[in-house]
């Protein structure tokens, strides 16, 4: 089977889970080094592909599936305002792009970071290895496509019966989490949610490669430069 790679940002860069005949997890600083790799698809749980106007219909369908665990996925700002570097300078641009006029949750802000790199590298033709996905949407059809119902993080820390059943999911699915390395990465570099996460996004792009996905929405618009706009799982 092709090598596939899920991805998930967290503080120390991007931490990678590489899916071939073993499994093992890789912290890069830059995703140009993920795209580089030889990897028949690329998941990653961040968004591809920006609206002219705030909001995607992408957020919009996976919303409806994931029920408590609905905040899990945010609204994706304008093309524009996620360009800004200052916080207020993105929230008043939003607000010219939006209706109603909306403001940027600060979470949301401090992802504009890697959602520019990737914005950057990709392009519609590297889509048809990189791909857009969301571990809660992934877990999500894992679980019988029904919502989880114990969170991963509970007041921004790891709350580990809700990692435990995700990793029970993971297992269950067929992904070979027994078999992952441990983390030796300090907590503040790599959370043991983001190499979860990460894990969730490797069992998606092997659905990808596979042809098995969904996609959230079924027919995805295209952004101003071409980009497919959609979560898949």
């Amino acid at each position: 089977m092709k090598t596939v790679i899920g991805v998930d940002g967290c503080p120390a860069g991007w931490i990678a889970v590489i899916w071939g005949t073993t499994v093992e997890h890789r912290l890069f600083t830059s995703f140009a080094d993920i795209i580089a790799i030889d990897a028949g698809i690329i998941a990653v749980d961040m968004p591809i592909g920006l609206p002219s106007r705030s909001g995607r219909e992408a957020e919009r369908t996976a919303r409806k599936v994931l029920g408590e665990r609905q905040s899990s996925v945010f609204a994706i700002p304008s093309r524009a305002a996620v360009m800004c570097s200052d916080y207020r300078d993105a929230c008043a641009v939003n607000l010219k792009h939006s209706e109603p006029p909306k403001k940027i949750a600060k979470q949301t802000f401090h992802l504009f970071p890697k959602i520019r790199e990737i914005d950057t590298l990709i392009t519609p033709e590297l889509q048809i290895r990189v791909h857009e996905a969301h571990p809660e949407v992934a877990f999500w059809m894992m679980n019988g496509r029904q919502s989880v119902p114990l969170a991963k993080k509970v007041k921004s820390q790891s709350h580990m019966p809700g990692l435990e059943l995700r990793r029970a999911l993971l297992t269950a699915a067929g992904f070979p989490i027994q078999t992952l390395p441990v983390s030796t990465y300090r907590k503040s570099d790599v959370g043991a949610d983001d190499l979860v996460d990460a894990c969730a996004c490797a069992w998606t792009a092997r659905r990808i490669l596979r042809g098995e996905h969904m996609s959230f929405p079924e027919t995805p618009p295209l952004d101003e430069r071409g980009l497919s706009m959609c979560i898949k799982a």
